[in-house]
């Protein structure tokens, strides 16, 4: 098939030109007129697809659905996809798995183009989009140590009670820096007992008075804000959350008063997680450690390489300044980030898919770790075979 040109002195094909820009046509670098389609960095493969195992219902209603809240966007996209993928690989009935993708209004991709480059790597995947408007959250923001922590999507799971439908009862919320290695319903299933509203780990051997400012602690009236409760602190990355409990309370307005307080005073410094531990420390379901061990992007400013906490491990959770992407991509990446490697579905140029046994084989030569022998307990014996 032949290319079309133009004549660009002749006024009619530079209007041709523009119209067809218009429609959403580019030229290829040959020269050819052809259909606009994901640039280089957008270049992911297509996902196995996975199906229910035989002890799934074979319907599910809403309420008998595994919901999953994430954000969307075209910086963390890749990490998005891997963590899609590892909830379907490992869960035993991933077709009864709903994925809600909160998008940001004005991100540079546009909610539409991410809603379809999803479609285009899990063609068979139940999900929606919903548009998180910025303006909703900014002028509510405050300065945080590291940039990336003032971006406004940080705050959307702030939203979700008044985002997704009031079918959707409970909800799990996952950052984009995560892997699971274990089936999500086991996760799904933990229950929030009395009047929890939200669970995930706790880890209360750390210095909970260092999220707060002096001048926090300093004044007379606010840390009266816990009470007589034993707060402890935890990672708002990976929570089981009862969104009717959380409308009925109007959680969303309780943590935006603390984030008007903290514009007008400075009382933390780490972005949306302060307002989170100021509601609900002291009054969080424990949920085993297992499901977050998380901080294996190092710490905000270094991004250093970390180990695993001890203990079984259902999720790894990259918080921090690294991220496995970026340093697999810039050959220096730390021995856990090969866990991540296999569920990379970005792919600029042709290579085959994933090698999970060649995966384990290299964090094994990189950090001499016995999977055989192991206290690093995975939820399943073959996750990398």
């Amino acid at each position: 098939m032949g290319c079309f040109g133009f004549d660009f002195s002749n006024f009619q094909s530079i209007t041709v030109f523009f119209l067809l820009l218009m429609l959403g046509l580019s030229f290829s670098p040959n020269g050819c007129l052809g259909i606009r389609s994901f640039p280089e960095e957008r270049r992911f493969i297509e996902a196995p697809e996975y199906r229910n195992g035989v002890q799934c219902p074979v319907t599910a209603e809403t309420q008998d659905m595994v919901h999953i809240a994430m954000t969307l966007d075209s910086e963390y996209l890749r990490g998005s996809m891997a963590a899609v993928h590892s909830v379907l690989r490992h869960s035993s009935c991933p077709e009864h798995i709903f994925f809600h993708f909160i998008a940001a209004e004005f991100d540079p991709s546009s909610p539409r183009v991410l809603t379809q480059l999803v479609r285009s790597i899990f063609p068979s995947l139940d999900f929606n989009v919903y548009i998180f408007r910025e303006d909703t959250v900014l002028n509510l923001i405050s300065s945080s140590i590291r940039h990336a922590l003032e971006n406004p999507l940080n705050y959307a799971r702030n939203y979700l009670g008044d985002m997704l439908d009031p079918s959707v009862t409970r909800v799990i919320y996952l950052d984009s820096d995560i892997v699971l290695v274990d089936d999500i319903e086991k996760l799904w299933k933990t229950p929030l007992s009395g009047s929890r509203i939200i669970g995930a780990p706790e880890y209360c051997h750390a210095n909970f008075t260092k999220y707060f400012t002096d001048s926090f602690w300093s004044d007379p009236d606010l840390p009266q804000v816990f009470g007589s409760r034993n707060p402890c602190y935890f990672n708002t990355g990976v929570m089981v959350m009862d969104l009717q409990k959380w409308r009925e309370g109007n959680y969303r307005k309780k943590i935006e008063k603390w984030m008007e307080l903290q514009r007008q005073r400075r009382i933390y410094e780490l972005g949306s997680l302060p307002p989170f531990l100021l509601v609900f420390g002291g009054l969080v379901e424990p949920i085993n450690h297992r499901w977050n061990q998380h901080g294996l992007g190092g710490d905000n400013v270094m991004g250093s390489c970390r180990s695993l906490h001890p203990g079984p491990v259902s999720l790894l959770h990259w918080s921090g300044k690294g991220k496995p992407w970026a340093r697999l991509d810039e050959k220096r990446p730390c021995p856990l980030d090969y866990l991540w490697e296999p569920y990379d579905l970005y792919k600029p140029k042709p290579k085959s898919r994933p090698n999970y046994q060649r995966s384990k084989m290299r964090l094994y030569q990189y950090n001499n770790l016995d999977f055989s022998t192991s206290n690093i307990l995975f939820g399943y014996s073959n996750y990398f075979i």
